[in-house]
């Protein structure tokens, strides 16, 4: 892990793979918490792999996806059985992973707790990970905005969106559950490594350093 420089990243709805082998390089990690919602982003959706393709799962907010507001003032919206179209999702397309029994209860927690904004599921969503992967990161939260940040500070905010984060080279490789179907999928959510690997998740993520 890299002491000395710290990384800044955008809180995502359960992080994506390359983001994660990002993160695990550090021990100091800073969660944005003072920007301006982005509605095209991970903030409030995740993308999977059913026997269909890639698809994504939406968390709806309050006051709809074009308002102006910080992203830490963003409520979510529970008229919706969002929660249980996840869940129904994550059940149908993983049951069959090695490892989705071993987490099902977790994650059926973290989605179906009535969290009062969008930063707090998300960051739910993030420990969760970093638990699964037992991993000791130190999480700091941003005080003001900055566009712009020391070299001492790594900025990976809004480096993948649901536009480009495919767009990727050499990706964390790992089998997947309909890969003999439709092929191997790049940088889906966590959820899709954790569920296909389990304990050997955090193994494949330094195996890409």
């Amino acid at each position: 892990m890299d002491n000395l420089k710290s990384l800044l990243i955008d809180n995502q709805y359960f992080i994506n793979v390359e983001s994660l082998k990002t993160l695990v390089k550090f021990s100091n990690v800073k969660i944005e918490q003072c920007d301006s919602w982005q509605k095209i982003s991970f903030r409030n959706r995740c993308m999977l792999v059913g026997a269909n393709g890639v698809m994504g799962l939406t968390v709806p907010i309050q006051k709809g996806r074009d308002q102006k507001a910080f992203f830490s003032d963003i409520k979510i919206d529970y008229s919706s059985r969002w929660q249980l179209t996840h869940w129904r999702t994550l059940v149908t397309n993983y049951n069959r992973s090695p490892f989705f029994e071993y987490y099902a209860p977790s994650l059926k927690e973290i989605i179906f707790t009535p969290f009062p904004s969008l930063f707090e599921l998300n960051l739910a969503t993030l420990q969760w990970v970093l638990k699964s992967l037992k991993l000791a990161v130190n999480l700091s939260f941003t005080e003001t905005f900055l566009p712009q940040y020391p070299n001492f500070v790594q900025d990976d905010r809004n480096r993948y969106n649901p536009k480009n984060f495919q767009q990727i080279q050499n990706p964390v490789r790992y089998t997947q559950v309909f890969e003999t179907k439709i092929g191997f999928q790049k940088n889906l959510s966590c959820i899709d490594l954790l569920c296909c690997e389990g304990p050997n998740a955090l193994h494949i993520l330094l195996q890409k350093l």
